[in-house]
């Protein structure tokens, strides 16, 4: 099942709130059971990502092929990568 428009804009807002929990993760999944989620350090991932937020690099993962791989359109999306960012306090 691909991300569709409006859970893409539900992402990006819980994201992107004023005072975003530090581990949306969580909720994210709860609300959003039909998504594959990954979380990791914003390291560990080279591709650049589709969304970027104060705490978060957002990566949309494509899973239709036989391969996984990181996709720039939504439109392909089948899940997340949800990189923490190190920031400084």
């Amino acid at each position: 099942m691909a991300l569709t428009p409006e859970e893409l804009i539900e992402i990006e807002r819980l994201l992107a709130a004023d005072g975003a929990e530090m581990r949306p993760f969580v909720e994210l999944r709860r609300r959003f059971p039909q998504l594959a989620w990954v979380r990791c350090d914003a390291s560990d991932v080279a591709d650049p990502p589709f969304r970027q937020f104060p705490r978060f690099d957002l990566h949309l993962i494509d899973g239709s092929d036989h391969c996984v791989q990181i996709t720039a359109d939504p439109t392909r999306a089948t899940g997340i990568v949800l990189a923490k960012r190190n920031v400084g306090w």
